[in-house]
């Protein structure tokens, strides 16, 4: 069993419990991860787990709270100009959890991870917004803020669950240095140049419009 490492002023019995949850939910699935064996990778006895967590559904939740804690923090940095710049922050919540990908990529497989699903929908409605502020009148949004949000979220965590297609397909591990470059490069390239122009869109969007009103 691998462990996650983790930030090295997080060095408590909780913070080690919880680290050792994320990597045995990551390898094994919650269902078969086991309090014994969390236990025993955070070299701390089955009791004293269960007196910080209780069930595994406790431990499952503090897990949640610290990825969500760590995109909060991420959000904090970007705003106060510390961070990523004016780069998209959904491209940018996704690298935030990286040593986290195992137990990211199992629990939205089995449906979970709502707490930081929905904090990254959030962040990036909020992002939208300000960016459909500078928008082009001629050009307004055809979806909500939110509902582009929730579309880019999941667009960017696939790449968690599906990086093992995405390494093959690249020829790179997605998560090594040089497969992170490539992902990189690929994301600016995609968003930076439109696949449609205005003309096209704004076609497709009637053809919507008049199939909607039949």
């Amino acid at each position: 069993m691998t462990v996650i490492p983790r930030d090295p002023e997080d060095l408590t019995a909780r913070a080690r419990i919880r680290d050792a949850a994320m990597a045995h939910f990551g390898e094994y699935g919650f269902e078969r991860a086991t309090i014994r064996g969390i236990a025993e990778t955070a070299q701390v006895s089955p009791g004293l787990v269960r007196h910080h967590f209780g069930a595994k559904q406790g431990l499952r939740e503090a897990c949640d709270a610290h990825l969500v804690k760590l995109i909060r923090q991420l959000a904090d940095q970007t705003q106060a100009g510390r961070g990523l710049g004016n780069g998209n922050p959904i491209a940018a919540a996704r690298a935030a959890v990286g040593p986290y990908e195992s137990y990211l990529a199992r629990a939205l497989v089995e449906g979970e991870a709502a707490p930081l699903f929905d904090e990254m929908v959030e962040l990036g409605a909020q992002w939208l917004t300000d960016a459909d502020a500078a928008r082009n009148r001629n050009d307004p949004p055809a979806a909500d803020a939110k509902v582009r949000a929730a579309v880019t979220t999941a667009m960017a965590l696939s790449i968690t669950v599906l990086h093992k297609h995405i390494s093959r397909a690249i020829g790179s591990d997605v998560f090594s240095t040089d497969g992170d470059e490539l992902l990189a490069r690929a994301l600016i390239d995609l968003h930076s140049h439109p696949q449609l122009s205005l003309k096209e869109a704004r076609t497709a969007l009637d053809a919507l419009d008049r199939q909607h009103r039949h």
